[in-house]
């Protein structure tokens, strides 16, 4: 009996113990709301957020996806188009929004004679693109190439025109 309560004993200090650390972390954390300031008698004022501007971006492929790419040229070069097609899709599994993805596709769809399909693909990417000046080009350059391929010369030409193509 002796030994069953010094047994629940420890326990209990065990247990405490580890409240009490626990309770400290949770008091060492910063808090979520800073303090509020003394109430203000005058009355507030709107004031617009100044505009943020986004630092310019760079798209990259992660090694993954670079491998995948890097086999779907090594297909593409061999002939085997519906092999490069199907490496280009599992790739966009891993990055879905990686605009380069989907303009590697969209050539690859301009070389099966898909220009509908690579035109999506030019979309998507240009979508997908903002902030990346370069990425905006080549995807504007695939857009474009799409267009024309189906006789749309006047919007290929548009395309063009657009300040990211510059």
């Amino acid at each position: 009996m002796v030994q069953d309560d010094r047994s629940l004993r420890r326990l209990i200090v065990a247990l405490t113990a580890a409240v009490l650390l626990l309770d400290g972390c949770a008091t060492l954390r910063a808090p979520s709301e800073p303090p509020s300031s003394p109430p203000s008698t005058q009355p507030l004022a709107y004031q617009p957020a100044p505009p943020q501007q986004q630092p310019a971006r760079e798209n990259h492929l992660s090694p993954a996806t670079r491998s995948l790419v890097t086999q779907a040229h090594t297909q593409v070069a061999r002939g085997d188009l519906p092999a490069a097609s199907s490496t280009l899709d599992r790739a966009l599994r891993i990055e879905p929004n990686n605009p380069l993805l989907w303009i590697e596709l969209g050539r690859l769809r301009l070389a099966e004679s898909d220009a509908h399909q690579a035109e999506i693909c030019g979309r998507k990417a240009l979508a997908l693109a903002s902030g990346d000046r370069g990425t905006q080009s080549q995807a504007g350059r695939l857009l474009a190439d799409a267009l024309r391929a189906q006789r749309r010369n006047q919007e290929a030409r548009e395309v063009e025109s657009q300040p990211f193509m510059n």
